[in-house]
């Protein structure tokens, strides 16, 4: 891995300065750079960062400025909700309400999947305020299970670009943001960058209604999701209104 702290305030460079110039990398240890990622997100920043799929935004969800800065950054439609990301499945059930056996959520996280669940109280009322449901990831990639385990709650994960723009696979393919962000965390290229079925991101599957699911996105992970969800627990499959 290898860390780049984006700039701050008091540099007050021209937009895209930093960016036209290339990143100042910090090379470390795993620790080193684990705690300067959960700094850079616990003082309200945001964190580009590897996942099992793509590469990522990350924020605390709890923090209504972080949620904000995540919508300005991409250039996102206010009405389109943010996943949370969460280091452990038992996390789950602190900020959503499971109507599924927890075996099914270990048999499909960590994973490249995105689970909707009904949300509850103890989520931030300012994140996806206009639908009671929210989406949520495990990935199956050490380091950022390890930075949402070390943060005191979840974080609003989404693609790293721009809306309407391609997902990335490696950080030199979304430069324009770096500018924006107070840490780029380097873990190389994920997948194939030459296939866009490795562009997909996760597969999203509602699980909110019992006995039922629903394919949101089909994802890079859409037959081993359905062969657990149909076969293995007997949901039945419904169609997406979307």
């Amino acid at each position: 891995l290898a860390a780049w702290p984006g700039p701050s305030a008091e540099q007050r460079e021209p937009p895209g300065a930093r960016a036209r110039r290339g990143p100042r990398w910090i090379r470390g240890g795993w620790q080193e750079i684990l705690d300067a990622t959960v700094s850079a997100l616990q003082g309200g920043g945001l964190v580009a960062v590897p996942t099992d799929t793509i590469y990522g935004i990350a924020g605390l969800a709890q923090s209504s400025g972080a949620v904000h800065k995540i919508y300005n950054l991409k250039g996102r439609n206010g009405g389109k909700p943010l996943a949370i990301c969460l280091g452990d499945v038992e996390h789950i059930y602190r900020y959503c309400h499971v109507n599924v056996p927890e075996e099914l959520l270990r048999d499909l996280l960590p994973g490249p999947v995105t689970l909707v669940l009904q949300r509850s109280e103890g989520l931030n009322k300012d994140l996806n305020p206009f639908t009671s449901l929210v989406g949520v990831r495990i990935p199956n990639h050490t380091f950022i299970r390890e930075v949402a385990q070390a943060c005191s709650g979840p974080l609003a994960l989404t693609s790293a670009n721009i809306s309407t723009r391609a997902s990335t696979l490696t950080v030199s393919e979304f430069q324009d943001l770096w500018p924006q962000l107070s840490l780029i965390i380097d873990g190389g290229a994920i997948g194939d960058i030459q296939s866009p079925e490795c562009r997909l991101g996760s597969t999203v599957v509602d699980l909110s209604v019992s006995g039922k699911y629903t394919i949101i996105r089909p994802g890079c992970a859409l037959t081993p999701t359905v062969e657990i969800l149909g076969k293995k627990y007997g949901l039945t499959s419904e169609p997406s209104c979307s």
